[in-house]
C-alpha cells in the first residue's frame, strides 16, 4: 500500500483555542461538595437536619405553650388546631414537647460525636503514627474500654452522678470514640509511608507536626464520614436511655421519654407514641443517608 504525503500533513488548530481552559480547576472539598450536591437523597437528608435545627431553636421562643405546664382538663386530646400534636396524659402541648426534645437529642448527638472526634483522631493518631509497643499498648487499652457494655457504664454514672444531658453525653464518650480511633489509626498507617511526610520530616517537621498538619488533615475524609455517622447512633442511645428510665428525668421532654409514656396509651390515644417515634425515625434516617452522601463524595474511587 503506498503511502501519500497528504495522510501526515498536521491538523490546523488555533493555539489561543488549545490553550483555553475548558473547565476551571476545583479543590478537593470544592469537588466533594459539587457530588454531595448531585446526590439528591443526601440534599434532601442535608434540607431536612437544617430545618429541624431550625425549628428546635426557634419554635420554642415564639409558642404561647411550654413544655411543662400541665393542664389536667385537657389532658390526651387528639391533635387539632390548638394542639397539632395533640396533648399527653398531663394536659401537656406534644408540638411543644417534641422541639424540646429535639433539641435535647441534637444536643446529646453532637456533643457526643465532637467528643469522640477529639478523643478519637488524637489516639488513633498517635497510635498509628508511632506504630510498635506504644500502638498495641493504646489499642488494647482501647480493645478493654469497648468490652465494657455501655449501658453499664451509664448505671455506674448514675449512681456517681444525677441524671441529665451531661451524664449521658459522658457516658457514650467514654466508650464511642473508639471506632474513630479505629479509624484514625488505619489512616495514619496507610498515609505515614507517603513521600510528602519522608519530605516534611526531611525538612525538619516534628512528630507532633506531621501527625497535625500532614497526616490528619488528609484522612479528614473517612472522619468526616466516621463523625456523620456517629451522630445518629449517639441520638439512638439517648433516645433509649430515656426510654428505660436511665436518661433525663420528667419533667424535661426528651423523644425517649415521650415514647416511654406513650407506649402504656398507645392503644387508646395512639399520636403520644406516634410523634416521638416518626421524629427519632427521621432524624437518624437523615443522618445517616446523609453520612452515605458524604461517604460517596470524598470516596476517591468515584472521582472522575
Amino acid at each position: 500500500m503506498q503511502l501519500s504525503k497528504e495522510l501526515f500533513e498536521p491538523i490546523s488548530m488555533d493555539l489561543k483555542q488549545a490553550e483555553e481552559i475548558q473547565r476551571p480547576s476545583l479543590s478537593f472539598w470544592a469537588d466533594v461538595w459539587r457530588r454531595l450536591r448531585g446526590n439528591k437523597v443526601a440534599m434532601i437528608s442535608l434540607a431536612f437536619i437544617v430545618i429541624l435545627v431550625l425549628c428546635a431553636i426557634f419554635i420554642p421562643m415564639f409558642s404561647e405553650h411550654n413544655y411543662y405546664s400541665t393542664d389536667l382538663a385537657g389532658k390526651n386530646k387528639k391533635p387539632s388546631a390548638e394542639h397539632w400534636f395533640g396533648t399527653d396524659d398531663l394536659g401537656r402541648d406534644m408540638f411543644i414537647r417534641i422541639w424540646y426534645g429535639a433539641r435535647i437529642s441534637l444536643e446529646v448527638g453532637v456533643a457526643a460525636a465532637l467528643v469522640d472526634l477529639v478523643i478519637g483522631v488524637i489516639w488513633g493518631g498517635i497510635a498509628g503514627f508511632f506504630g510498635g509497643k506504644v500502638d498495641e499498648i493504646m489499642m488494647r487499652i482501647a480493645d478493654i474500654l469497648y468490652a465494657i457494655p455501655y449501658l453499664l457504664v451509664v448505671i455506674l454514672l448514675m449512681v456517681i452522678m444525677d441524671p441529665g444531658v451531661v451524664t449521658i453525653i459522658i457516658a457514650l464518650s467514654i466508650t464511642g470514640w473508639i471506632g474513630m480511633a479505629r479509624i484514625v489509626r488505619g489512616q495514619m498507617m496507610l498515609l505515614k509511608a507517603q513521600e510528602y511526610v519522608l519530605a516534611a520530616r526531611s525538612l525538619g517537621a516534628n512528630n507532633v507536626r506531621l501527625i497535625f498538619k500532614h497526616l490528619i488533615p488528609n484522612a479528614l475524609g473517612p472522619i468526616i464520614v466516621t463523625l456523620s455517622l456517629s451522630v445518629p447512633t449517639a441520638i439512638f442511645s439517648e433516645s433509649f436511655l430515656s426510654f428505660i428510665g436511665l436518661g433525663v428525668s420528667a419533667p424535661v421532654a426528651s423523644w425517649g421519654t415521650m415514647s416511654s409514656d406513650g407506649l402504656s396509651a398507645m392503644r387508646y390515644y395512639p399520636w403520644r407514641l406516634m410523634f416521638p417515634a416518626v421524629f427519632i425515625s427521621l432524624t437518624m434516617l437523615a443522618f445517616n443517608l446523609l453520612g452515605d452522601g458524604i461517604r460517596d463524595a470524598v470516596d476517591p474511587r468515584l472521582r472522575k
